[in-house]
């Protein structure tokens, strides 16, 4: 009997605010534990949340951004549950009446653009952070991420496979991250990622029990916890066993979920409206304001690049994964208007030497100046491809003027066309055998012409003027 799984995410993306959505103490990563705190974000007696107007800024940005209906008016809530890491004993966010509903977010598959349907968004605080490895016998907890602003971003169970919702992350972290948001730093926790799964038959409508896998932090996690989880949903509907409604945790080690608890329904949290906080009254003209903030979008780059650019889509996508990338390429093009050369080398050179020297493009010695003389060099035949090559790793080493680094290193190409035209004689009269072959109809030997006279030359030629005159030689003798 054949399965398909239907998976829902909801996202918890930290927004990008210099203080805490509450209070004014800082919204900051690795501080010293419990440093960032205040009265307000510990839930000490007496004190009164204020809101952050930046955060809901961002918020309604994010929500624009994926195609949402920004609500007029939405209301706070207290979310009730007892756990360690939050002092209130209740979580300040939204339920009934959130921020923002229906949007989506469209993601390429095998079979074409797939839409993906966002439920609602909602503005939250986070929880603190407990701490379980310093040491064997104690837990304990940093009260520094209480506090700090948050959207929930929950999807519809339109997603079918995990290839499938990893790539809906990434879309929407690439949204999130364009926009200024929110930075996308999965590893550090400012984006987090619960799934909600289930199977059932083939064409049927009814859904499955469903788990909800939490706090996955990849990819590569997403991917594999995701279908470690659908095969066991599936092996227990095979051998009659029932699915429990549970909160799993992905072992990233072992590869396999484990249950952390039952799961909880709505009604568990007894949710009732946040009597310190006023209703969130946006005017039509507020979020107006908000959407003129927002920047092309990566989609809308992809577009423009295939376009405009008359780049190929593969090329426009990798471009479009990162902003600092998708930037710096521009940047190169309006000094030099060779988008598809441009590109071509930030992809197969720039993205390889960053990697390799574990460094970002704003650590970067080779600004789009740099790049974009090497390549005019190359396009006016001053130098070869694999001279260019082996001058832009020394580039990231040395400031000097590339001009004075090709003198040094004699890079010039050899343009004396009677030296040129006395090698390919020689190597034709050396080499009988290969002629006759060429001659009887197997043009692909005019390869290893050329390559005998770039041994010569010592790649001191450009590619393509050799091929035209070895071709021409070949042609006469």
């Amino acid at each position: 009997m054949k399965y398909e799984a239907v998976i829902g995410l909801e996202v918890h993306a930290q927004l990008k605010t210099r203080s805490k959505i509450f209070c004014g103490c800082p919204n900051e990563f690795g501080s010293v534990p419990n440093t960032n705190v205040c009265p307000v974000c510990l839930g000490l007696p007496g004190a009164l949340p204020v809101l952050n107007r930046f955060a809901v800024e961002l918020a309604v940005r994010a929500a624009i951004a994926l195609n949402c209906k920004v609500h007029n008016e939405s209301r706070f809530a207290r979310k009730n549950y007892f756990y360690p890491d939050l002092p209130k004993g209740y979580q300040i966010t939204q339920y009934d009446m959130p921020l923002a509903t229906d949007g989506y977010i469209e993601i390429e598959t095998g079979s074409g653009s797939k839409k993906i349907r966002i439920m609602r968004i909602h503005i939250e605080e986070d929880a603190g952070k407990d701490l379980h490895d310093i040491s064997p016998d104690h837990s304990y907890i940093d009260f520094n991420r209480s506090g700090v602003p948050l959207i929930e971003i929950v999807s519809m169970p339109d997603i079918s496979t995990p290839e499938e919702a990893s790539k809906y992350l990434k879309n929407l972290r690439n949204i999130l991250i364009y926009l200024g948001v929110c930075d996308g730093n999965m590893e550090e926790g400012s984006l987090r990622c619960d799934a909600n799964v289930s199977v059932r038959k083939e064409g049927s409508t009814a859904l499955g029990v469903k788990t909800e896998v939490k706090n996955l932090n990849s990819f590569k996690f997403i991917e594999k916890a995701l279908s470690y989880e659908i095969e066991r949903h599936i092996k227990l509907l095979e051998n009659n066993q029932r699915i429990e409604q549970q909160t799993m945790l992905y072992d990233s080690k072992e590869q396999v979920t484990r249950p952390m608890r039952s799961k909880e329904e709505s009604h568990d949290y007894r949710y009732f409206e946040e009597p310190d906080l006023l209703p969130l009254l946006l005017k039509d003209s507020d979020i107006s304001a908000y959407a003129e903030d927002i920047c092309e979008l990566p989609h809308q780059k992809k577009k423009r690049y295939i376009e405009e650019l008359k780049l190929k889509p593969y090329d426009a996508d990798i471009l479009i994964q990162n902003k600092e990338i998708a930037e710096f390429f521009e940047d190169c093009v309006a000094l030099l208007n060779e988008p598809e050369k441009i590109a071509s080398w930030i992809i197969n050179d720039y993205m390889r030497e960053l990697n390799n020297r574990k460094i970002l493009i704003s650590q970067s010695p080779v600004n789009p100046h740099r790049l974009t003389a090497l390549i005019r060099r190359v396009l006016e035949r001053k130098i070869t491809l694999n001279m260019a090559r082996e001058i832009f790793t020394i580039i990231f080493e040395d400031s000097r003027d590339i001009d004075e680094i090709i003198k040094e290193k004699g890079y010039q190409v050899v343009d004396d066309t009677e030296e040129i035209l006395k090698n390919i004689h020689e190597i034709i009269s050396q080499h009988p055998s290969e002629l006759s072959k060429y001659k009887s109809g197997n043009k692909n030997l005019i390869g290893f012409f050329i390559g005998e006279l770039m041994k010569r030359m010592k790649g001191k030629i450009d590619p393509k003027g050799a091929r035209d005159i070895v071709q021409q030689e070949l042609d006469k003798a």
